[in-house]
């Protein structure tokens, strides 16, 4: 989790140490990227613990190997964090309004800065598209999500906002690993193969993870009534 504790520590120095605008900025942002850095590390490093169970098939819910007792610890992190249900209201309810959008923007308008200084790099160019792609696409989720001002419809479908918000953030800060993975690489570092071993995660992210929040915005931005309209007594 340590790329929570960078990315929400750099803002918290801007809060105490910038100019007052840069500041609000740097205050603004960590209201949004809080509930995510509170949950996507909670729910995705336990599933590499799960995954790290299942490489080692029966042997992995044996003492043997530490990654049975792994999990179990990792577990608890979601409980430890809130819960994503209710960071996920707490993101689409009061992070992504607040200010009439002001601190939404921000993030979001940081992720296009980003992309748009990769762009330039031709190996990273695919990857900068796919970013501002799902950057719209979180902008545009979130808009329609409250077309209609009604708080009910708008949050029924707030956790998938959050998995779906979660996974832009990471790319984002993916796609800033790669740039810099680039120049070093070009460079003539000693540590050409690490880098680019952080390249291939990159595009990993990229390929198989990032394309999943464009699925998981469709029912936040269609208002979705499947959840709010279950009953107790159906199950």
């Amino acid at each position: 989790m340590h790329w929570r504790c960078n990315s929400t520590a750099r803002l918290v120095d801007e809060l105490h140490t910038g100019a007052p605008e840069e500041a609000e900025r740097a205050r603004l942002s960590l209201e949004v990227l809080t509930p995510i850095a509170k949950s996507w590390p909670s729910e995705w490093c336990l599933e590499a613990n799960s995954l790290a169970i299942q490489i080692l098939g029966g042997y992995g819910y044996t003492r043997d190997f530490r990654v049975e007792q792994h999990w179990g610890d990792n577990r608890l992190n979601m409980i430890h964090e809130g819960t994503h249900g209710i960071q996920g209201l707490d993101l689409l309810g009061r992070k992504a309004v607040m200010n009439e959008g002001a601190a939404l923007n921000i993030v979001l308008e940081r992720m296009r800065i980003s992309a748009r200084e990769t762009k330039a790099v031709e190996s990273l160019s695919e990857m900068s598209k796919q970013l501002i792609e799902a950057v719209e696409l979180i902008a545009l989720a979130t808009q329609q999500a409250w077309g209609t001002g009604n708080a009910q419809e708008s949050l029924a479908n707030s956790t998938c906002y959050l998995r779906a918000f979660g996974h832009v953030v990471i790319a984002w800060i993916w796609l800033e690993l790669a740039l810099t993975s680039h120049r070093v690489i070009d460079s003539g570092s000693v540590a050409v193969e690490f880098h680019r071993g952080k390249l291939a995660a990159a595009r990993y992210f990229f390929t198989y993870e990032l394309p999943l929040s464009a699925v998981w915005v469709q029912p936040v931005a269609r208002r979705e009534a499947l959840l709010r309209e279950m009953q107790p007594q159906w199950f």
